[in-house]
Order: structure tokens, then sequence, then C-alpha cells
């Protein structure tokens, strides 16, 4: 592998990271964005996404070595100096680690729900469009060993940048997916044989209760309004058990608290 120095902003070998901020917000035609060498390490090890390329401040290349021998060889390494990095980017770039990968083809929940072991743990997201929350929750399913996360159409793009970096680059390690219909969802998970755990703080059962089924999808709803009430009405409602006077937690928190559950009824299982 043999770094490229880039002394002009305006090369065409790196366009893809010109003004990074403004682009999240566009789109990137089927790429992506990953930062930092934590999360490369799991885009070159997980091999779920192809990378394109690397852009690598100048001062930060002895140092990332182990991570680079990760990479597909042929892979272009573009190395620039801080001056150079920032003036493409459109920002100060601390870290000075990016990367470019590419999004895979679409895969139906259908698709992903018929590649799950029989005994399986599937994360649902409805309605949560905040990055850090998304990120955070694909973290706690990595953490806690969830199989796969589905989200509907109302949630935000996994792979937006700061929901990647949030996550320290679970969502580029964990096989997820787009639901068109959340409710029709239920009843495709219910044919795949998922127990459906709705989380709620007016939930009919303590999280502590329940008993973990061979399938089980554990349903996030967004901050405030949690899962609508169609929803709720076709799943097994759950709340998590709290003082007095105080009956909700953020989602990402509630989600750890969640899996942490499921994970634990697992190792007593097995």
């Amino acid at each position: 592998m043999n770094p490229v120095l880039v002394a002009d902003p305006a090369d065409p070998r790196v366009a893809p990271y010109l003004d990074i901020k403004e682009r999240d917000l566009a789109g990137r035609q089927g790429r992506f964005v990953a930062e930092g060498k934590v999360v490369l390490n799991v885009l070159f090890s997980a091999r779920r996404f192809e990378a394109e390329s690397v852009l690598v401040l100048e001062s930060r290349l002895p140092g990332l070595a182990d991570t680079l021998a990760l990479a597909p060889q042929d892979m272009p390494v573009y190395v620039a100096p801080g001056p150079v990095m920032d003036a493409i980017a459109g920002f100060h770039i601390h870290r000075g680690v990016l990367a470019i990968g590419r999004k895979r083809a679409p895969q139906s929940p259908e698709e992903l729900l018929a590649t799950l072991p029989g005994r399986a743990l599937v994360v649902v997201l409805v309605g949560i469009s905040n990055h850090d929350n998304v990120g955070a929750i694909f973290r706690n399913a990595a953490a806690f060993g969830a199989d796969a996360v589905i989200l509907d159409a109302g949630s935000c793009d996994p792979l937006y940048r700061k929901a990647i970096r949030v996550s320290v680059g679970a969502v580029l390690k964990i096989p997820f997916t787009i639901a068109d219909d959340a409710t029709g969802l239920v009843d495709q998970m219910s044919r795949h044989g998922f127990g459906p755990y709705g989380l709620s703080p007016r939930g009919k059962s303590d999280l502590r209760d329940i008993k973990r089924p061979e399938r089980a999808a554990l349903w996030f709803g967004a901050e405030g309004e949690g899962l609508p009430e169609r929803l709720l009405a076709r799943l097994n409602t759950v709340r998590i058990g709290m003082a007095g006077g105080f009956d909700s937690l953020n989602v990402a928190a509630a989600s750890a608290i969640a899996l942490h559950h499921f994970a634990e009824l697992e190792k007593s299982a097995g």
C-alpha cells in the first residue's frame, strides 16, 4: 500500500471528502463517511461494506499501520497536511482519519429475517430520528449480542456520519435493514417466530419478569411520544421499573437495560 500525498484540496481524487457537513445533509449517492481509527478498524475487519479510500492527516499515518493492514490491498490511501485536510472537509478534522465506504444494495426485512439463527434477538426502532440515539442503540445492540436491527422509514439513516461515530462502528458490523411499514412488520416478524416486546413506561409487565423466548424482538420508539398506540396494542408491552415519581429514560439508556436483561437471560439459559 503506497500512500499518495494530496497537496491541493481541489484534487479530484479526494472529491468525495469535500464539504463533509453539508453533504451529510444532502446525501452522497450511495456512499458514507467513516471517521476515526476505531471505526475504520471495524469497517476493514467486518467487511460488510466496501471501503473505497482513506484520507489521513499526515501526522497520523505512522500510527495507522495496523489499521491499514486490515484494509483491501488495492484501496487508495490519501495523505494530507493539516491545512489541506481541513480545507477538503470544510472544518477542522481533529481525529485526522476518514474513509469513504459504499452502501450495500438494500435488503428487505424478509430477506434479513430469513438469515437469522433459530435463537435470535432483533432490535426494532420506530420513529427514532436522533442520530446520537440511533448510534448509541447500535452500540448497545453490539455489546449485548443482538443479531440484527430493523428501523422503520421514520428513523434516521444509520450510515449518517455521526450515527456511525457514536456507534463506535457497530453500525458497520450488525446487520440492519429498513421496513416501510412498522405495523406490517409485527405480522412479518410473528411469522418468523419472534415474540414482540414493546418498551413503554406504561408497559403491562416489568422487564425483570420477562422470560426470553427462542426468538425475541425488542421494540423502541422515539423520545417523548414513544411507540405509537397502534403498535403498542399489538405488542407485549414492557416497562423498566424505577424510583417513584419518575417513569422514563432516554431511549438509548432504555435499550441498554433491556438488552442487558435479555443477554443475562441468554447466559443463564446456556
